[in-house]
């Protein structure tokens, strides 16, 4: 029976060949260096390693250092898988080292990393961490018991046990041969005293600062720069020392993150009490924002604040052309609209009084007409006291007025000569026909709303026979 050969499978021979080369090569190209962290300080090395097992990321390895034999933890390997996808790789570690601090960074590379740590080595290191607060208390007992003016802080024995470090603070310099002498004698290895600051103190023995984080000196910070309150003044942050030291005492370390970005923003924006130019008009900058770049402007027109962008900040000689502009524009859009608004209103206005006058022309004739004729035509006769004129038309009425007398429109003692009286003085001047009517107690109001109510020929010839009828009573 013959076999023949699949593409598929020919196909899937072919990239597990591949990635059985690629293996090869990987294990060939083992990492001949490592970096790792070591000590209480949280020291960075860089060590060959030519071990069989390859750690990754966060192995314990046990390296011997300038110090000596020591555990160390694992940060990234030199291959270019770097042991994990989380690791990073050897330039980008140099780039912080040199962001960081550059020569001044614990950067070390005399030493060689041994092997991968055992349970042993574990076990060893975890007794040996037991033992330093005891360690601690017998140095603090030698100092009391010397009189020196220091204070222990910490203590850092090695996994290989050559040397045993002390940290201590002082006011001043101090001269501790005879401590060492006598703790050298007590724990049979080398003894070395370091002076640490305040800084350093905190990062040996602090834990958490205020915002919920390790302390930064604990945790990352290898280099550590002095803090200026320049820092605090730019960043607006308030001068309370209380509320911006740290667990040191000293000025929190962040303040310092943000100084660069700080001056770089700062340089953006315009000086105090100079002139600039706004969309509103010129004026002068009273305060800035350096976060937010905006600056707050005092308006030459009407002393009013605004804050403005500094991107939109302009010329102000650009700005004083741009309002006068403005307001032409603001006046000529003012002009027209005042313009309609007024023909409308006078067009409104013709079209009432149009309307008003014919009604009123004819209730005047109609009442004019009706007392005419209810007085009697006799009075329609024109009199010496009116006058009439004919302009287009229309009837203009002018009368001349006088004081009402006493008793008048009352009836004489009988006879016919006293009712003829009472008629003549009816019709006089003083109020006409309605006079005779209403008698002389009919007020003002009502004697000028009958005289308006009057027109047409009836209305006149009324006024006309009371004018005539003013002289003596006819016999």
């Amino acid at each position: 029976m013959s076999i023949f050969p699949l593409e598929q499978f020919e196909i899937d021979v072919a990239e597990y060949q591949r990635e059985a080369k690629e293996r090869a090569d990987t294990l060939r190209d083992q990492p001949r260096t490592v970096i790792v962290q070591f000590g209480r300080m949280r020291l960075v090395g860089e060590y060959p390693y030519k071990g069989d097992v390859q750690p990754g990321c966060g192995s314990k390895l046990v390296v011997r250092t300038h110090r000596g034999t020591e555990l160390a933890t694992l940060l990234t390997s030199m291959c270019k898988n770097s042991g994990c996808g989380s690791s990073v790789s050897r330039q980008e570690l140099l780039g912080y080292i040199e962001d960081s601090g550059g020569r001044d960074y614990p950067f070390f590379s005399e030493g060689q990393a041994l092997r991968v740590a055992t349970t042993e080595d574990m076990e060893k290191q975890s007794e040996i961490e037991s033992g330093i607060d005891q360690i601690v208390r017998g140095a603090r007992n030698e100092v009391e018991s010397l009189g020196l003016d220091m204070k222990i802080i910490d203590a850092e024995p090695l996994l290989g046990g050559e040397r045993l470090t002390l940290y201590f603070t002082a006011e001043d310099r101090i001269d501790f041969r005879e401590l060492a002498r006598r703790l050298s004698s007590t724990h049979h290895t080398r003894i070395d005293l370091r002076q640490v600051g305040a800084r350093d103190e905190a990062r040996l023995t602090a834990d958490y600062e205020r915002c919920g984080q390790y302390c930064c000196c604990k945790q990352f910070l290898k280099v550590l720069k002095p803090v200026s309150m320049r820092s605090a003044k730019v960043q607006k942050a308030t001068l309370d020392p209380l509320k911006i030291s740290g667990r040191c005492g000293r000025l929190m370390c962040c303040l310092r993150y943000e100084d660069e970005t700080y001056t770089e923003l700062r340089k953006n924006l315009p000086h105090r009490k100079s002139r600039v130019g706004t969309d509103e008009g010129p004026g002068i900058v009273v305060d800035t924002q350096i976060l937010t770049q905006l600056a707050l402007v005092e308006l030459d027109s009407d002393r009013r604040r605004i804050a403005v962008p500094i991107e939109n900040l302009i010329d102000p000689e650009e700005a004083e052309k741009l309002v006068e502009e403005q307001r032409l524009k603001t006046a000529r859009e003012l002009e027209e609209t005042m313009k309609t608004v007024r023909a409308e209103q006078r067009r409104d206005g013709r079209n009432k009084r149009g309307g008003s006058g014919s009604r009123g022309g004819s209730s005047r004739a109609g009442s004019g007409g009706g007392r005419g004729r209810g007085e009697g035509g006799g009075r329609a006769k024109a009199g010496d006291g009116a006058k009439t004129t004919e302009e287009g038309g229309a009837t203009k009425k002018k009368r001349s007025r006088r004081k009402p007398r006493s008793g008048r429109g009352r009836t004489g003692s009988g006879g016919p000569g006293g009712d003829r009286s009472a008629q003549g003085n009816a019709g006089g001047p003083s109020g006409g026909s309605g006079q005779a009517e209403g008698g002389g107690g009919a007020s003002k109001k009502k004697r000028r709303r009958r005289r308006r109510g009057r027109g047409g020929p009836g209305g006149g010839g009324g006024q006309s026979g009371g004018n005539t009828g003013g002289g003596p009573p006819a016999t």
